[in-house]
């Protein structure tokens, strides 16, 4: 059995692993990871799909363990090229829908619902979904039966005892599955570093109260779309309060009334649901509002309001804004930024450095123990998390008896491969970051980003130069245009200055039929001294020479 994961191990998001077994692959997820702050203008980053490329001929399959974007935010992208099946739980189905739809691939597209304890053969693989509670209804892990040995995965997961839905993780199923004996076991990483166990859900419910019951007007609270029971929560402290709901943000709606509709999210009250556009006939003591933005995304409705740019809210002195989520990491500039504005406008703002409005839906130190002593592994390969909580993941193990040579921390795009008697790194493949921008798919690589992250630290000059197409010599004097380099009415100086340069340099260069490129060569590298000596900076130079 091979295991190659092109996503999601050693980095945060984008999960994407392939299984093989002879003849047969099947893609473990399919998801995105949202960019990091110098990665300027790009949109998403998907796994790079090189290696199923390859292997297109062995593809059986897309299956899934739940519905969050860096499980199944890269399918559309997927689909495009390969031709598979998509198996997945209802809920997780519904939302792959919507992202199909959005891209014009819904009708091409095969999806094939399970449900917890179903058993679907995949040639010689027999994949085998468990539930587990995580911060989405539907979440499972997914335990692959092969002729070698039983591979189980726990997808996104924590132990809550508790859950909203009353549905919690399926402890006979794992306890069996470790009974049976467990060749490889792959478990999530995220909380590897975060002593003792993850709270349940429920600890939110009398929080949500607290800040109802002190509330003077609206209630505004930010959270993930796909956080359904934190949605529950609020809704059944909104009746509580005698308050009606409007959903704001487009992913907030569209997620919301697919859960209502499919039955994981249930109304206290059937009236309660207000449209946005009807904000104002309710008075702001009696009206809370669900919205989009909990990451500070630029677009999202709360960073709107927080910008004095949404079109249907502005906000109120009375106002209280619960952000109810933790920052991922990366966006921690964009949410702090967008809580200051918040406060600037007089509201106040609950976040969870203040009360505790928020917990993870992954497992810490004891549950992931746990999970290693239930299931007995021979073999374990830590994924879904940075390469700190791989490492430390793998201590956790060697401190309940796994055998520290039966741990392989690995990276993106390493080939597993696993046998009754042998767990070794076979070698390497393609896996590095694909980026979005706008429709554009993997045509933004680190050569471009390199440039736009000189553009934005040094700014750009561009020199516009007319000469003799036979003598080389300008038949006029260069014109300069800077943007983002220097504030031009202060600099006529230094702008003089660099004309000088440039004429200088032309005259030093002027010969007959000057070879192509060299005078463009010729200003750069002059223009470029110069303005280093005299301000150290670097910017682009952007020579234009138009021959007459």
């Amino acid at each position: 059995m091979r295991i190659v994961p092109l996503g999601g191990v050693g980095e945060i998001g984008r999960n994407c692993t392939v299984i093989e077994f002879g003849d047969t692959a099947i893609a473990l997820d399919c998801g995105v990871t949202f960019p990091d702050a110098d990665m300027l203008g790009v949109d998403l980053v998907i796994p790079d799909f090189s290696y199923l490329r390859q292997i297109r001929h062995k593809l059986r399959a897309f299956v899934l363990t739940h519905g969050h974007e860096d499980h199944i935010g890269a399918l559309p992208y997927a689909l495009r090229e390969f031709t598979a099946p998509i198996y997945g739980t209802k809920l997780t189905l519904a939302l792959v829908q919507l992202k199909l739809e959005e891209a014009g691939l819904a009708s091409a597209a095969q999806l094939k619902e399970v449900s917890a304890r179903d058993r679907i053969r995949l040639g010689p693989i027999e994949c085998e979904w468990f539930h587990v509670c995580h911060s989405i209804p539907d979440a499972t892990g997914i335990a692959m039966h092969t002729p070698v040995g039983t591979l189980v995965h726990t997808g996104d997961f924590k132990l809550d005892h508790t859950p909203v839905d009353g549905i919690p993780p399926d402890f006979q199923t794992l306890g069996r599955l470790g009974g049976d004996g467990v060749l490889l076991l792959m478990a999530d990483s995220t909380y590897a570093d975060r002593a003792g166990y993850t709270p349940s859900e429920r600890v939110i419910a009398d929080t949500l109260d607290k800040i109802f019951a002190d509330a003077p007007g609206r209630i505004i609270l930010a959270t993930f779309a796909s956080l359904i029971a934190r949605i529950q929560q609020a809704l059944d402290v909104a009746a509580t309060y005698d308050r009606r709901v409007a959903l704001v943000g487009r992913s907030m709606e569209r997620t919301v009334n697919v859960a209502l509709e499919l039955g994981y999210l249930h109304l206290p009250r059937r009236d309660m649901l207000i449209e946005k556009e009807r904000l104002s006939d309710v008075a702001p003591e009696r009206l809370t509002i669900l919205s989009t933005g909990s990451q500070g995304e630029p677009q999202s409705a709360l960073v709107r309001m927080a910008n004095r740019d949404h079109p249907l809210i502005d906000i109120l002195p009375d106002d209280t804004i619960v952000v109810s989520a933790t920052a991922i990491p990366g966006n921690e500039f964009r949410v702090n930024q967008t809580i200051d504005r918040l406060f600037r406008q007089g509201a106040s703002v609950v976040y969870e450095r203040l009360m505790p409005i928020h917990v993870s839906g992954h497992a810490s130190q004891e549950e992931l123990k746990f999970i290693l002593t239930t299931l007995r592994p021979k073999f374990f390969m830590p994924v879904h998390g940075e390469f700190r909580h791989l490492v430390q993941h793998k201590r956790l193990a060697e401190m309940v008896g796994v055998d520290g040579d039966h741990v392989a921390v690995v990276e993106n795009g390493a080939v597993v491969e696993v046998a009754p008697s042998e767990f070794r790194v076979a070698g390497h493949v393609e896996s590095g970051y694909v980026f979005v921008d706008g429709l554009g798919v993997g045509d933004v690589g680190e050569a471009v980003l390199r440039d736009r992250r000189h553009l934005s630290e040094d700014g750009v000059v561009v020199v516009v130069v007319t000469v003799d197409r036979h003598t080389g010599k300008p038949l006029a004097d260069p014109d300069i245009i800077t943007r983002g380099f220097v504030h031009t009415p202060a600099s006529k100086e230094l702008l003089a200055s660099a004309r000088a340069q440039v004429i200088a340099a032309l005259a030093e260069g002027l010969h007959p039929e000057p070879a192509p490129n060299y005078l463009q060569n010729k200003i750069r590298n002059t223009l470029g001294r110069h303005l280093f000596q005299e301000i150290r900076r670097r910017p682009v130079i952007l020579p234009v020479v138009t021959e007459v």
